[in-house]
């Protein structure tokens, strides 16, 4: 349980917590010797778990390109995202790792864009990504937005073996172990979460869950949630 970044100094944060998401990798993947002095620099038992860069799920089109100050040559464009079996597709899956293997991290999250529709091209794209990068010791959560059936996921979750990851308050999780969860605020980003709603989510983070606040206040909630969970013990 934790926080997808940190919204503390990572020194205070591991007084805390033992988990955290990197959110950076999504935007831009920070260099090796950052990763490596995270990692150095974290309690031994501390875990990351890290986002894939948005090279491998978002065409140049999203926003969240800008965002990051990414610049990609108008004839490339159509080389990035959506799980594409391009060079490029694959070279930035290739760096995702690399990162994720310099953090020791378990869980690599592929977080789509809402306009990744379940459409032949795209299922197809995905069979043959997944196919292709080989597993290791990785978890894959995948988190599909917009119109995706539950027979759809729950078939492309069993035979890709992925974890469908969901906010849980406001969807169910429908494969995969361990359970990943994203918080991100149901209502809203700036939403903070009710004590109700932190002891129902206690109740669906049965067995080996992840639990990932994503909303303003997700330091503040991840503490309640945390202090709801001793509390149960």
């Amino acid at each position: 349980m934790g926080c997808c970044g940190f919204p503390r100094s990572r020194k205070e944060y591991s007084r805390h917590f033992t988990l955290v998401e990197i959110q950076q990798t999504f935007y831009q993947l920070p260099q090796e010797s950052t990763a490596a002095k995270w990692r150095a620099e974290a309690p031994v038992d501390f875990e990351f778990s890290l986002k894939a860069w948005q090279g491998i799920t978002h065409p140049p089109s999203s926003p969240t390109y800008k965002k990051a100050g990414l610049r990609i040559p108008r004839e490339k464009e159509g080389n990035y995202g959506l799980f594409r079996p391009t060079e490029e597709v694959f070279e930035a899956w290739a760096k995702t790792r690399l990162i994720a293997e310099i953090l020791r991290a378990k869980v690599i999250v592929f977080q789509c864009p809402a306009k990744f529709t379940p459409n032949q091209e795209n299922i197809e794209n995905m069979r043959r990504f997944f196919a292709t990068i080989g597993r290791a010791n990785f978890v894959f959560a995948w988190e599909p937005r917009g119109d995706w059936s539950h027979d759809v996921i729950v078939r492309l979750c069993q035979e890709l073996d992925l974890v469908h990851c969901v906010d849980p308050l406001v969807t169910s999780p429908l494969y995969g172990k361990p359970r990943y969860f994203r918080l991100h605020g149901g209502p809203g980003y700036r939403h903070q979460y009710s004590d109700e709603e932190l002891l129902r989510l206690r109740e669906l983070s049965q067995g080996q869950t992840y639990v990932l606040f994503n909303n303003m206040a997700m330091y503040e909630d991840a503490l309640r949630f945390k202090q709801l969970l001793t509390n149960k013990e």
